[in-house]
């Protein structure tokens, strides 16, 4: 009953605006790739619908979030056919059985396959139903099932303009990135030297040998197992090879290799050998990261098991508060309101856990943007004119002056919000709070003077204030100053800044605007 009600609320929501179909296409989303709603025509053609009105990279984020769940395959096949940036993210992202990556192959096309190719962990059956695909993929000037074109090119099915438009696109974006070489085959000589290999850039492993008495070569570098195989001409696999430098061929490899004996004389005349990417059980970082992934995945599951029935109590105390349903008594109605501020205070803890979750699970939703910072200040301390009311302290705003932080407005507020609520939530009766902006190159950093409570904590201690009874005044953040403080760091980072805690001195470090990155300090109100 609970999945019903929780369907039907976010298809009544507000979709009009847009944030509301961002959100609403969000936990659609959710609900389906959880399996807490069905995956049918409905619900799909829902999603469809909102996506022209949703940002494609908030799109790339849901795809990129397909790789904690079990999605089923109608869910990603409506990514799999949206942009080329969605489709790439979700082909990298989901997870299939064998079955349902078979189906899904045929419906996508030759760059959607070779994002597929790139991916190690795909089983045999899959692999092999990809290599089915090969002789059409990799053909230039028509559709697998399109016929060939004729000599003269005239029956050709292939749209100039759109690859004009492509590399006009490719060239304005300055490049895709360099995408890893997956594998490749290689031969050394009988001095264990790597002569010929069947991938580029040749240069990157052509000379490196499996010679132990040669050493390491230009920081690359073969295992024990390798290298002793070569001395006994004995087979091997599993070993470990790296390959410096920044090329598509460099990195972590997993080789494998065979003696060759002259057929005529029995010498042995070298290794020939396979390489490939490390699966992901192969990588402790890997390991590590996928239980952080599965961390924050969880943490994201109660925020959204938690958000709906929030919301609903916040707004229907609201109602009673205002008398929207009919006459209540005063007593009623104050108690509404007590109600309506604590979950409201519930609330901003829900969100505070939402994005903590969505950046340690890499999934936090990037905008580009500017934002004038003396103006956000400004609106921040109004909005805090309570707090510093209830706390009895002042909250005082730097000097006016033009510096602007390249940074997407909303992402600016809530990073700020947090960081001077959280200190001024543990202000003394009296105490002033001072700000100033200081413009360095590149940077643009909002410098605060903290409370006394703060003042003579170091780093450590500030980011462990999470069980200390003595910060839980009214008004302190519920989840914690701790809390507060790391998500302010870790947010800060996530945007290119620094959140640097000194003693006496809380510095907010974030990237200048061009025409607002240089200037001098401009110290608190007097």
């Amino acid at each position: 009953m609970r999945f019903n009600d929780s369907l039907k609320t976010v298809l009544a929501a507000e979709a009009r605006s847009a944030l509301g179909a961002r959100a609403t296409y969000r936990q659609l989303v959710d609900l389906i790739a959880r399996g807490r709603a069905p995956a049918d025509d409905t619900l799909l053609s829902r999603l469809v619908q909102l996506r022209d009105r949703v940002p494609e990279a908030v799109r790339v984020a849901c795809a990129r979030g397909l790789a904690l769940v079990d999605a089923p395959l109608p869910l990603v096949l409506v990514f799999a056919t949206d942009t080329a940036e969605v489709a790439a993210a979700t082909l990298r992202a989901v997870r299939l059985d064998a079955p349902d990556w078979e189906a899904l192959l045929p419906r996508l096309g030759p760059v959607g396959r070779n994002v597929v190719r790139q991916r190690r962990d795909l089983p045999p059956s899959v692999e092999r139903a990809l290599e089915s695909f090969g002789g059409s993929d990799f053909r230039l000037g028509y559709s697998p099932a399109a016929a060939p074109a004729s000599r003269d090119g005239s029956d050709a099915r292939f749209d100039i303009a759109e690859l004009v438009e492509r590399i006009a696109a490719h060239q304005r974006k300055g490049g895709e990135p360099l995408r890893p070489l997956a594998g490749f085959q290689f031969e050394t000589d009988a001095g264990g030297v790597i002569r010929w290999l069947d991938a580029a850039p040749r240069g990157a492993v052509i000379g490196l040998t499996l010679d132990p008495r040669a050493g390491v070569w230009a920081g690359a570098a073969v295992d024990g197992v390798a290298s002793g195989a070569f001395r006994k001409r004995a087979p091997f696999s599993g070993a470990r090879l790296r390959v410096p430098g920044e090329s598509a061929i460099a990195g972590e490899w997993r080789i494998a290799g065979v003696p060759m004996f002259d057929q005529a004389t029995g010498a042995f005349v070298g290794m020939r050998g396979q390489a490939r990417r490390p699966r992901a059980d192969e990588r402790a970082e890997r390991a590590i990261e996928r239980d952080r992934a599965a961390g924050a995945e969880g943490l994201r599951r109660l925020v959204h098991e938690l958000r709906t029935p929030t919301n609903a109590i916040a707004g229907f105390s609201e109602l009673i508060e205002q008398q929207l349903l009919g006459p209540v008594a005063p007593d009623y109605r104050d108690r509404a309101g007590d109600i309506r501020r604590r979950v409201g205070e519930l609330i901003g803890a829900i969100e505070d856990l939402d994005l903590a979750a969505r950046i340690d699970g890499h999934a936090l939703e990037r905008r580009d943007g500017t934002t004038p910072a003396f103006a956000l200040l400004q609106r921040i301390a109004d909005d805090l004119a309570p707090l510093a009311a209830l706390r009895g302290a002042e909250l005082a705003l730097p000097a006016e002056r033009d510096a602007t932080w390249s940074v997407d407005p909303h992402d600016a507020e809530r990073l700020i919000a947090r960081l001077l609520s959280t200190a001024l939530s543990a202000a003394a009766p009296g105490e002033r709070l001072t700000m100033a902006l200081v413009g360095g190159v590149g940077t643009l950093a909002l410098a605060l003077v903290p409370p006394a409570a703060f003042a003579q904590r170091d780093e450590a201690a500030l980011y462990a204030l999470d069980d200390e009874e003595a910060v839980r005044d009214e008004g302190a953040p519920l989840l914690g100053v701790g809390f507060a403080f790391r998500l302010v760091r870790n947010l800060a980072a996530e945007l290119g800044g620094r959140f640097v805690i000194a003693p006496g001195l809380f510095t907010l470090l974030l990237p200048a605007a061009e025409d607002g990155a240089a200037g001098h300090a401009s110290g608190g109100a007097t």
